[in-house]
């Protein structure tokens, strides 16, 4: 892997001020109970939850945020936390650096594995559904026809569109428009590990489908903290073997984006490597 791969989310210098200055505001709020959004790039990560969730037991209030009648109308819920901002990283590819992909047709897919336009490369790896709530974080209701843009790395932690040997694919990216519970759907595989950063995966959340094929204005940006368990699953199956050594290399509690808690940004995972895992996690934005 490239050199700038290892480097990635560490390279530019605004996301590394950006999370700094965010975690010296926390520090200093932390004594009084409370989460602080500070600017675009900061975090309202709540200082009151303990600990982490595990793949196969997640905070209720992130795997349950919302609930539904049984006509199938979204319910009111409380206590929905507001998902914490966090950076795009470099290899975001919504031309805010570099390629935009959002506004090429075939970007609104569900199933995201395979490179759309003048490639059909399909991504290998262990199978990964991503499922995510998006929840108005004040009301606790779903944000029907919000856009969520999902973005991850490969097998060898390497991002299309921008890494060595990928530059020509854009597999692993894709758009889906919530549906009327706010609810939205990637088939995916399970990223890789790569040095200097804890497993995670990125998305954006728009106030629509339009908004979000034309690289509009975003209500949201954050990223997915892969749970350890699952980790060490998948990174004992063949292709991953990398992996197994920078996953040793860090820890939720150092790394750049969630050592500052990852609580709300854990999805309960569920599965196996033979069938295939489910992430899934409420966003309330």
């Amino acid at each position: 892997m490239d050199s700038d791969m290892h480097d990635h989310d560490r390279g530019l210098a605004f996301d590394v001020s950006t999370l700094v200055e965010r975690r010296r505001a926390l520090k200093l709020m932390a004594g009084a109970g409370l989460a602080v959004l500070v600017g675009c790039g900061s975090s309202s990560k709540s200082p009151t939850v303990a600990s982490t969730p595990s793949s196969s037991s997640a905070s209720s209030s992130a795997s349950s945020a919302t609930s539904t009648t049984a006509a199938g109308s979204p319910a009111a819920a409380t206590n929905v936390a507001q998902i914490p901002e966090e950076t795009a990283g470099p290899y975001p590819g919504d031309g805010s650096n570099g390629p935009n992909v959002l506004t090429e047709s075939g970007i609104v897919r569900s199933d995201i594995r395979s490179s759309f336009g003048s490639s059909s490369t399909v991504a290998k790896g262990v199978p990964l559904t991503v499922k995510l709530k998006v929840v108005d974080s004040a009301s606790g209701a779903a944000k029907a026809g919000s856009a969520v843009y999902l973005w991850h790395c490969n097998i060898d932690g390497a991002y299309s569109l921008y890494s060595q040997g990928v530059t020509n694919e854009n597999y692993l990216r894709g758009v889906q428009e919530a549906d009327g519970n706010g609810e939205v759907s990637f088939t995916s595989i399970f990223p890789g590990a790569y040095s200097g950063r804890w497993p995670h995966i990125h998305f954006e959340v728009y106030p629509s489908l339009a908004e979000a094929t034309k690289a509009g204005t975003t209500i949201a940006t954050s990223q997915l903290a892969l749970p350890k368990d699952s980790c060490d699953l998948v990174y004992a199956t063949d292709g991953y073997s990398q992996s197994i050594r920078n996953l040793a290399q860090t820890s939720l509690a150092t790394d750049m984006v969630f050592r500052d808690g990852a609580a709300l940004e854990t999805p309960t995972v569920t599965g196996s490597v033979a069938s295939g895992f489910a992430a899934s996690l409420a966003v309330g934005v």
